[in-house]
């Protein structure tokens, strides 16, 4: 069955969605329990995406990139995510963060920064959360002190993707403390991975997304000039949150793609199982499972895209962005775990597409903000 047509994507997506696609089958798909099991980076396959010319694509085409804008980014998500999440990621994270600078920053930034990105030359990663404070942007702890013309940096930070495989991040830290102005303390700068005072270390056996590397990253007296502080003192809490709407419709993508991939898993596999004399999609209880997860499905899959033409256009943006993806990565874990049902017993054999898929989608309904805090923008700013 295929889930992921493009009769919902505009037709100016729908050739890259085809490229992607195929990527996807070629490279993505038959490495991916390898790569789970083994948590090895997958250098040949963003290698592989980055010939292709899927990687790094939102990068505008002044930088060298393909200037790829939120539909086409959706299109080439689902894809990836359907195939596998841990490698989809690592794919996502080649240019993370990059978007704050090529929108916020200087000429000189991006053609240092961004234009070896978009070359497939180097990694950017982002650095936001950290080990005592996830969602909560306006209270991260991380520290920038401006001497003389440079910025001294000192905290921790977690859970950042690429934060060893990086070249540099874009990172978040406190520029203020002003307890009248709770979003206007944070800033943003570009660290380079080689600065002295950065430190970072993988995040050891994950149980999910394996392919994909995450860190934790420690900073003391870590020493980078002013030139290196992108936009505007104090702006970061802003720029983060304008980031984001676009990152969440992004993540619903992730939702999709898994949820997708684990209606396939058990549409196969009821349809191949044999009890009591006839293949178990013939009892009505399994037909109602399945029946339930294609309308779920399809509700989030609309609901993506639709938030997916708003955010592009700026309508409501943080409202679309935070329904579709919490309507969407939440269908993704419920599917899922309506898979692992169907194929009873041998869903938590490892070698089970099911299994990785089950424990992939438990995932991305924390990262991007967690999605308790999605209900709030959702209440807060619905119209």
């Amino acid at each position: 069955m295929e889930l992921l047509d493009d009769s919902i994507v505009p037709e100016h997506a729908h050739d890259l969605k085809a490229r992607a696609h195929e990527f996807a089958r070629e490279w993505i798909e038959p490495h991916a329990q390898e790569h789970f099991r083994s948590g090895e980076y997958p250098h040949e396959i963003l290698e592989a995406g980055q010939d292709a010319g899927l990687v790094a694509g939102d990068i505008p085409e002044k930088w060298g990139g393909n200037g790829f804008g939120l539909p086409e980014l959706l299109a080439i998500t689902e894809e990836f995510y359907r195939a596998d999440a841990g490698i989809g990621l690592t794919l996502q994270l080649a240019s993370f963060g990059c978007e704050i600078t090529y929108e916020y920053g200087s000429d000189e930034q991006c053609e240092e920064y961004i234009r070896p990105v978009a070359a497939g030359e180097q990694l950017s990663g982002l650095a936001v959360s950290e080990p005592e404070t996830g969602s909560d942007l306006a209270g991260m702890e991380t520290t920038a002190e401006k001497d003389g013309d440079e910025y001294v940096l000192n905290g921790e930070k977690y859970w950042i993707g690429n934060g060893v495989e990086a070249d540099w991040v874009t990172l978040y830290a406190r520029t203020g403390d002003d307890e009248n102005n709770r979003y206007g303390n944070h800033s943003m700068f570009i660290v380079p991975t080689d600065t002295d005072g950065y430190e970072a270390e993988h995040i050891p056996e994950k149980m999910a997304m394996r392919a994909s590397k995450q860190a934790h990253i420690t900073l003391e007296d870590c020493r980078v000039p002013e030139e290196n502080l992108i936009g505007t003192e104090g702006a970061g809490f802003w720029m983060l949150a304008e980031f984001f709407n676009h990152g969440r419709v992004i993540v619903a993508g992730h939702g999709l793609g898994l949820a997708a991939a684990a209606i396939e898993e058990a549409w196969e596999f009821t349809h191949d199982r044999e009890e009591f004399g006839r293949t178990i999609n013939q009892f009505q209880a399994v037909q109602h499972g399945l029946a339930d997860m294609l309308i779920d499905f399809e509700g989030a899959r609309a609901l993506t895209w639709r938030a997916c033409e708003k955010v592009d256009r700026g309508e409501s943006a943080g409202y679309w962005a935070a329904m579709a993806k919490t309507g969407a990565t939440e269908t993704a874990v419920s599917v899922s775990e309506q898979g692992m049902q169907f194929h009873g017993g041998r869903s938590i054999l490892d070698e089970r597409r099911i299994a990785r898929v089950y424990r992939d989608a438990r995932v991305p309904v924390i990262y991007e903000g967690a999605n308790e805090v999605q209900r709030n923008l959702v209440y807060r700013q619905a119209p």
